[in-house]
């Protein structure tokens, strides 16, 4: 997918702003969604923070039948599309349409060259198979996941290209901000795929990150303090710059 491609789908010039909601329940869910949905988002992630994967599909599914039209992504905690693209496949079948997976680690190996990646090719394979159709992320350099060299970014990010939608990087931990010239040598290695942000973004400091294609965002639109609920206000402020730059753009400043 190119960024093209990707703003197009959401109608949006500027970073695209997706909420990241860490589930505890259908309500709290539900929630959240209402106050993101009332700030014009264009979709929303959910995670599964404090529970297994099992547990989570429920509130999925409960959660699709109450926003049928809504743009729905997930996140199995530190399950890698291997695993996840077969019950995203089968949820499909179900009728329970999921617009995109962000795994926290893609398996990309820096180290070795494109045609080695055994293990983000046997991701690739598991989502052919599963023959689910939606939007796959994957964390390249990614927080909380196998530390690479930053001499290697560019490389990583450069091999993300051949097995996603969209390269997705994050700080070195939640809610930290990321190196502004780690994002900059991403822009620049993947060219016009999609670079999305995961982690850190703030109304403070999304002016740094205008570069990015998508803000994947929990921590800096929340409550002071809460990890669960968001803060309208922030998620306004925030969206108001990202609509700020995506006008500046369609003027062609």
């Amino acid at each position: 997918m190119t960024r093209a491609e990707f703003h197009q789908a959401f109608n949006c010039a500027g970073p695209v702003v997706i909420p990241v909601i860490h589930v505890l329940d259908a309500d709290q869910t539900a929630r959240n969604i209402d106050i993101a949905l009332d700030a014009g988002v264009a979709g929303v992630f959910l995670i599964n923070h404090d529970f297994s994967v099992e547990l989570f599909l429920p509130i999925v599914r409960a959660i699709r039948k109450r926003y049928p039209a809504l743009w729905i992504g997930l996140n199995f905690l530190a399950v890698t599309g291997e695993h996840a693209f077969p019950v995203l496949g089968d949820l499909q079948e179900e009728g329970f349409r999921i617009d995109a997976y962000w795994a926290d680690d893609a398996c990309i190996d820096e180290k070795v060259s494109l045609q080695d990646q055994e293990h983000a090719s046997r991701i690739q394979q598991a989502r052919k198979e599963s023959q689910w159709n939606g939007l796959y992320l994957g964390g390249t350099c990614f927080k909380k996941q196998r530390e690479v060299d930053p001499k290697d970014y560019g490389v990583a990010a450069e091999l993300a290209t051949h097995f996603m939608d969209g390269v997705c990087t994050s700080g070195i931990a939640t809610g930290m901000e990321a190196d502004t010239d780690k994002i900059k040598l991403f822009r620049e290695r993947i060219g016009e795929h999609v670079l999305a942000l995961a982690s850190g973004i703030t109304p403070e400091n999304a002016y740094d990150y205008l570069q990015v294609d998508c803000f994947m965002v929990a921590t800096g639109i929340n409550l002071d303090g809460d990890f669960y609920n968001i803060d309208k206000h922030k998620l306004d402020r925030l969206l108001a710059i990202t609509n700020d730059s995506a006008n500046a753009y369609n003027r062609g400043s």
